[in-house]
């Protein structure tokens, strides 16, 4: 599976001829969704999800149960719950987790699914919520008002991934980017940095 990264927290998933995008929100860039067969959607926060563009894209979006997104026309978004399993854009999806994580006094409390594709590419979305199984490859939040530096890392040490790519990445500067690679360079294994754009 060919996993492009882009701004933020969007991935592009490429398999077999189909195109899968996870949370496309705006400040990903629009390319992310060229030619995309179907995009999920982890939470509604604006960094995650761009309602307008996705109305305008014409394809199937799913989004977790008691998420606050308009349906978009002129296809309504599909609901789907933790534990669900899935296929979108002919790959293979299960739904896991269920809420945000906290940043203050039990907020944001709003739902967010993770998704683990193909059984092969786990994205979860502003949560470090492990999934019950391997996973190949780990999408790990890199930085977020929500998160610990600490907490990331012993998150992606826990589900052993053997390959780990950030994401959630796009308030870090220069200098904090740096600091968070190399913090994450030296203790996870399989960890590699992909830049908006780069592929894997």
């Amino acid at each position: 599976m060919r996993i492009t990264k882009f701004t933020h927290s969007c991935v592009r998933l490429e398999h077999d001829g189909g195109v899968l995008v996870v949370d496309p929100g705006t400040w990903s860039e629009p390319r992310a969704l060229a030619a995309a067969d179907a995009v999920l959607v982890t939470h509604e926060h604006t960094d995650h999800v761009d309602v307008l563009r996705l109305a305008g894209l014409g394809v199937p979006v799913l989004a977790p149960e008691g998420a606050a997104l308009p349906d978009l026309a002129p296809l309504p978004v599909t609901r789907v719950r933790a534990g669900e399993c899935f296929t979108a854009a002919g790959l293979a999806v299960r739904a896991v987790g269920g809420r945000h994580a906290t940043i203050h006094g039990g907020q944001p409390d709003c739902v967010n699914l993770g998704y683990l594709v193909g059984d092969d590419v786990y994205h979860p979305g502003d949560s470090l919520h492990r999934p019950d199984g391997p996973v190949r490859t780990l999408l790990v939040p890199a930085q977020a008002s929500w998160l610990k530096l600490t907490e990331a890392i012993d998150f992606a040490v826990a589900v052993g991934a053997e390959r780990v790519f950030p994401i959630h990445d796009a308030q870090l500067n220069e200098r904090g980017l740096a600091s968070v690679n190399g913090w994450f360079a030296e203790t996870v294994p399989g960890y590699r940095f992909l830049a908006p754009g780069e592929s894997a």
